[in-house]
């Protein structure tokens, strides 16, 4: 999950991370079994919850995110190699990364699309997510003296090219989030695909096995 100040911009309610942390915990409580983990990232990327089937422990780490824990920036590429650092060793039938971000690669030592070679090396696919209106939002523009933001009217701005690119290298799919309703739909189409593709995985194992 992306922690970026932008993440603060009030075209979702009542802000981008806020709505994005709402619908992830509503996505970890439909997955009951899965192991789960939370990677999130700013300038550079850490994480927040290692691969668990906690889900109260996750829940938790969701909720305690916020924009400023790190540097300031949007390292794409970091935050999605420390995932999939996280998932490679696991020996999960189905390994996903649900990758949200509002915005451009600007930081971080590791290129988006290097990651992802990463991640299809390692048969883990990336659902990639961006979150914001088309157009103008109303986004932090500077830090006040009392450590709140002054806001503005900034351009909108997503990198679709590379967030495509992602999930086409993966087998995933790239979804956009205009609105917090539309990113709930992603999370529960995300949530079907899942079903669908374990289930054939399973299927086939079950084949290959008798």
């Amino acid at each position: 999950m992306d922690l970026s100040a932008s993440m603060l911009s009030k075209d979702f309610k009542p802000n981008r991370l806020e709505s994005a942390k709402e619908v992830a915990t509503e996505f970890v409580d439909n997955r009951p079994f899965d192991r789960i983990g939370v990677v999130a990232y700013e300038g550079e990327a850490f994480t927040q919850v290692p691969l668990t089937t906690d889900h109260v422990v996750v829940k938790n780490g969701l909720s305690n995110l916020n924009t400023g824990m790190l540097q300031g920036g949007t390292a794409i590429g970091s935050g999605l190699a420390v995932a999939v650092n996280r998932l490679r060793e696991s020996d999960g039938i189905s390994k996903v990364i649900v990758l949200l971000t509002d915005g451009e690669n600007n930081a971080g030592q590791i290129e988006p699309l290097d990651a992802a070679q990463l991640a299809q090396l390692n048969n883990i696919r990336v659902y990639t997510i961006g979150v914001g209106s088309i157009g103008k939002a109303k986004s932090p523009v500077a830090i006040l003296p009392n450590g709140s933001y002054k806001y503005d009217w900034v351009d909108v701005r997503i990198d679709e090219d590379v967030l495509k690119g992602i999930a086409e290298r993966t087998g995933g799919r790239y979804f956009r989030a205009t609105s917090e309703d539309k990113l709930k739909e992603i999370y529960r189409e995300i949530d079907m695909l899942e079903r669908t593709k374990f289930n054939v995985l399973r299927y086939q194992r079950k084949t290959e096995a008798s």
